[in-house]
């Protein structure tokens, strides 16, 4: 589906690299072997909905140090920076604003479940997929039927 998704922009790559792991994939694994393929910098978009989790990460402290986080505000979402431990809250000063544009994959999902729309949520060549492959409960019989 993210190929689909950036078909139209060349400028975007699709990477395999967690799913070609077997185990679990851990952030700081994926940074470290990123930097073992050449690259210098990592800059790692993280939506402000999951920020809160992020001390709870895998080794979060080290994280801290090894990425750049970018902190992306989400629509309807407060941000409590007190209650993030001291160190994570340096990220306040990596927080960018953009459109804020109320899409989320849980609603998304939602939405397939029940037969609803998603034709402005996602590219036209995710929802054909989506159908297709009868994923969320897409094209499923209604219950009671």
């Amino acid at each position: 589906m993210c190929r689909r998704a950036i078909q139209p922009w060349p400028i975007f790559g699709v990477d395999t690299l967690e799913i070609d792991r077997s185990g679990p994939s851990f952030t700081l694994d994926t940074v470290r072997l990123l930097r073992q393929r050449g690259w210098k910098q990592i800059h790692w978009l993280l939506g402000a909905d999951a920020l809160h989790q992020l001390p709870s990460w895998h080794e979060s402290a080290r994280l801290l140090q090894e990425v750049h986080f970018v902190v992306v505000q989400r629509p309807g979402w407060k941000l409590d920076w007190e209650k993030l431990p001291g160190p994570f809250r340096k990220l306040q000063n990596n927080l960018v604003q953009g459109p804020l544009i109320p899409i989320c994959s849980s609603d998304i999902r939602r939405r397939v479940a029940a037969g609803k729309s998603i034709h402005d949520l996602v590219p036209a060549e995710v929802e054909r997929y989506i159908q297709e492959h009868k994923l969320y409960g897409a094209g499923d019989e209604p219950a009671g039927k």
